[in-house]
């Protein structure tokens, strides 16, 4: 299935029914009155999140969305039939802005989570509201009002605790795939991942958390360069940035300059990602004797002066990754726990994570 994170829908509500302009007619019984009925509401349109969709690809296809229309009313004072409403399913972490003047709507965020969109018109109002005692045979009524029209833009951003990136062939995908059970593809030249994939780490019953793959990050992203640009917004809504790092390189630069140039691109393009918490985690360790990768590791965190988690892995074969995998969990968690009175706690140590 293809990958589609953004789509532009219009959406339109039914209009309200027109109220009826009738007057009793029966034998026997001059002289009945009016009794024109009211018409019915416009049926509203609806967004619904659906957590077993997970890309806007359907909005390639249909684009325009419209409620039932609510029904006249009718003489002996029947009220006509409600449009009924329309839901339109979306991923769960779908943001809805207004597609001309930007407007923000709202964001769906949870399984089953509804988001009015497209308000129904009123009902029009029969002749019967307006007999008195002065107007006994009134011949007026409204006609219901239109619904509401509008032109949607919807922004899919995934849900995921851990976000990675790096540059190209960091081995981001190839760690997803030996920690989770996603299947991105894995090569080895540069853009091998097109679009963002997600995978479930699952530690132990009931301890588990999604992890979230984006296109590497180059020079200029934040510019709109590569495919970085597009995706990096796939890691607003992380609470932790996995910074993997390729420490044999085969260009034969620095690992020091690669995270550099991947901390400007997020500095660039701003949005908060560069103030989120951050690990490096330095992979390939298997291509480097211990003596090489001490000394790398002893470099990049000289040149980079890094006081954070590091972390030195290898997705190919594995090592260190169930480490690092459950030295995240413990970090999220602390992250998820509730925000206890420092007058109900009893003391603690800080926390410091786990590095090699």
């Amino acid at each position: 299935m293809k990958f589609v994170d953004e789509a532009t829908i219009k959406v339109l509500a039914g209009d309200g029914g027109g109220g009826c302009v009738s007057f009793r007619r029966e034998k026997y019984i001059p002289r009945g009155g009016p009794d024109g009925g009211d018409g019915g509401d416009g049926g509203s349109i609806h967004l619904v999140a659906d957590a077993n969709l997970n890309t806007l690809v359907d909005f390639r296809v249909q684009r325009s969305f419209r409620a039932q229309r609510g029904q006249n009313g009718m003489g002996r004072e029947r009220t006509g039939r409600s449009g009924e409403d329309l839901q339109v399913r979306v991923p769960v972490g779908t943001r809805v802005q207004d597609a001309d003047s930007g407007e923000p709507i709202g964001e769906l965020l949870q399984d089953g989570e509804r988001l009015l969109v497209a308000r129904g018109g009123f009902h029009g109002i029969g002749n019967t509201r307006f007999k008195s005692s002065v107007n006994r045979t009134p011949r007026q009524a409204t006609p219901g009002t239109p619904g509401e029209r509008r032109e949607l833009h919807l922004e899919l951003i995934l849900l995921a605790d851990v976000g990675l990136l790096g540059l190209p062939n960091a081995g981001k995908s190839s760690l997803i795939r030996k920690v989770s059970s996603a299947r991105p593809k894995v090569a080895d030249y540069p853009f091998t991942t097109l679009y963002p994939n997600l995978g479930v780490v699952n530690i132990a019953r009931g301890r588990s958390f999604v992890i979230a793959d984006i296109p590497g990050i180059i020079a200029g992203a934040a510019e709109g360069a590569g495919l970085g640009l597009r995706f990096l917004k796939h890691l607003a809504r992380t609470q932790l940035l996995l910074h993997l790092v390729d420490v044999a390189p085969l260009d034969g630069s620095a690992p020091a300059d690669a995270v550099a140039r991947v901390q400007a691109e997020l500095a660039k393009y701003g949005g908060g990602l560069q103030d989120k918490e951050r690990w490096l985690v330095l992979n390939k360790i298997d291509l480097l004797d211990p003596q090489e990768l001490a000394r790398c590791r002893a470099e990049l965190v000289a040149e980079l002066e890094w006081q954070g988690p590091l972390f030195e892995v290898s997705a190919l074969s594995g090592a260190g990754s169930e480490r690092l995998m459950q030295a995240l969990m413990g970090r999220l968690e602390a992250l998820r726990a509730p925000a206890v009175s420092v007058s109900e706690s009893a003391p603690t140590l800080p926390w410091h994570p786990l590095t090699s």
